[in-house]
């Protein structure tokens, strides 16, 4: 048997198909790395809230979640961090007079700050999830945020990065973008947890397929990009899989030889 890996994966696209269904050929590569011993996390842009089934059909219990602001061993947290509430609150007042909503998300549920929006309605239908946000214009009061959404066409995104220089924007559906701690990145949340853990750099794999998994690619030693990523993804990568609608996770791991 090969030492023990800590092998990452982030979810749509990558264990989750365009459907968002998860490959039986995935199901079954997971189990078997876990019977060889190996530990299994993953690393995703999505709230914690929003893959609790997965978690659960796959025994997964360490997770990066908001592209690296919320991470968790084994069920415990180990490491947050949060959006600046003064910034964000400067960000809701601009989108506002934009007729950009926002949507505030923490570890437990998301909330929006406008009762009804279409760019709202469209992005979050597009996650085939079983949450939509409530409405609750005060949710940033009193609690860590870890992440938010910017509902605003891609032209329209340069006027916010240009003036809130405390976050980071990444987009992840024509009319959104994920709202992010300036630099953080699921590679810091997977740093976090491999000094946790103990694992040198190369026993770290880790698998994706979008724009916010680029960093992750490119600080883990081990990476492995979807056949179904876009071009300057693939090019960062050390491995090129084949599609998720393809088996490329169960080929991806016998190619790197975890399987």
């Amino acid at each position: 048997m090969t030492s023990r890996k800590l092998i990452f994966f982030d979810i749509d696209g990558t264990l989750l198909d365009h459907e968002k269904k998860l490959p039986p050929s995935t199901k079954e590569a997971i189990f078997l790395l876990k019977e060889k011993g190996h530990e299994v996390a993953i690393a995703t842009g999505r709230a914690p809230f929003m893959y609790t089934d997965l978690r659960e059909e796959l025994g997964i219990h360490t997770f990066v979640s908001y592209n690296g602001q919320y991470v968790v061993f084994n069920g415990e947290e180990i490491y947050t961090n949060p959006l600046n509430t003064a910034s964000l609150l400067k960000l809701t007042e601009t989108a506002l007079s934009n007729n950009h909503p926002i949507v505030y998300m923490d570890h437990e549920d998301m909330k929006a700050n406008v009762q009804e929006h279409p760019f709202i309605n469209e992005g979050i239908a597009s996650l085939k999830i079983k949450q939509f946000p409530d409405h609750d214009p005060y949710y940033y009061k009193g609690r860590e945020l870890y992440q938010s959404l910017l509902f605003c066409p891609e032209e329209e995104e340069k006027q916010y990065e240009a003036e809130f220089t405390d976050f980071d924007f990444v987009r992840w559906h024509p009319l959104s973008v994920d709202v992010l701690p300036k630099g953080g990145s699921k590679a810091r949340g997977i740093e976090k947890l491999v000094d946790k853990l103990g694992f040198s750099k190369e026993d770290v794999y880790a698998f994706g397929d979008g724009l916010n998994d680029m960093e992750m690619l490119t600080t883990v030693q081990n990476s492995v990009a979807m056949g179904n990523a876009v071009d300057e993804v693939k090019s960062v990568a050390r491995y090129v899989t084949k599609s998720v609608d393809d088996n490329g996770i169960y080929h991806g791991l016998k190619m790197v030889g975890l399987l």
